[in-house]
């Protein structure tokens, strides 16, 4: 089993930043990526960002800039077993609910999910 702990979520005026944060334990070793969903009210979870143990990281179009520096980067600190999400020009489109997520093969792992809300 693995298990979740994630951080940081709140309340941001739009053009504002957070940084969640997602701890993981218990049986972490062969974990191969780990991520960022999020399910904003009467919408279906989605994906916004994820990284792989070797650093490969990808993002939802919605969140990555194409001519532009990208809104949201994912990191990972593989010492310390916690996956990172900056969060920057946020939107109230942004508002969700953000889980983190850990793929162990053939098992997907979430946390308990952090509210992120944006006001306009």
């Amino acid at each position: 089993q693995v298990q979740l702990v994630e951080s940081g979520g709140g309340l941001v005026q739009a053009g504002g930043s957070l940084r969640l944060s997602c701890a993981a334990s218990g049986s972490i070793f062969r974990i191969s990526a780990m991520g960022w969903y999020r399910q904003a009210p009467g919408k279906q979870r989605e994906l916004v960002a994820t990284v792989t143990r070797g650093g490969d990281t990808n993002y939802a179009d919605s969140v990555k800039g194409r001519f532009t520096i990208s809104r949201f980067t994912i990191s990972r600190d593989n010492a310390k077993n916690t996956v990172y999400l900056q969060m920057i020009s946020l939107k109230p489109d942004d508002t969700a609910v953000y889980y983190c997520n850990a793929r162990r093969d053939p098992n997907n792992y979430w946390g308990q999910g952090t509210q992120v809300t944006v006001s306009s």
